[in-house]
């Protein structure tokens, strides 16, 4: 079972997100924070948050952006999570259905993601769903993610 998140599940949501960072060792600005913030990117259609399992055990963030390349918007997977106790249970797949039906039905020309690359779990669902690695370049070399925190 997936679902849209409402502005009520913005408190479970930053629960998630608390632990999805925490879990693999990334600053957090706490829950309280979080739910302020996902609350407000809920209510104003700026992200949209799929929840999965009965629980909820997981959920996903995702945004369309527009783009250049296209003139229809990019989907942009930015987090899924699925609880550790609940993993391989199915429930990261039905979430990731559930993103992509909503990329269609939004129109999108398709859609992004990034994951660490001992991330092998992650790596084969979005395999599973037809992403590709794309290497870049004249000579096939990997892409690199940059960041710059203020």
């Amino acid at each position: 079972m997936v679902r849209p998140a409402t502005p009520e599940d913005a408190e479970l949501v930053a629960a998630m997100l608390h632990d999805f960072n925490s879990e693999f060792g990334d600053p957090t600005p706490g829950t309280e924070v979080l739910t302020r913030r996902v609350s407000a990117f809920i209510e104003s259609g700026e992200m949209t948050y799929l929840l999965g399992g009965e629980g909820p055990e997981g959920f996903a963030q995702v945004s369309f952006k527009p783009s250049v390349w296209s003139d229809e918007p990019v989907g942009y997977l930015e987090e899924l999570y699925v609880r550790p106790a609940r993993r391989g249970q199915g429930i990261g797949r039905s979430i990731m259905a559930a993103v992509m039906a909503l990329a269609r039905e939004r129109g999108a020309a398709g859609m992004e993601v990034v994951t660490g690359e001992s991330d092998t779990a992650a790596r084969g669902l979005y395999e599973s769903f037809g992403f590709e690695n794309e290497i870049e370049g004249e000579e096939n070399s990997r892409a690199l993610f940059y960041e710059l925190n203020f």
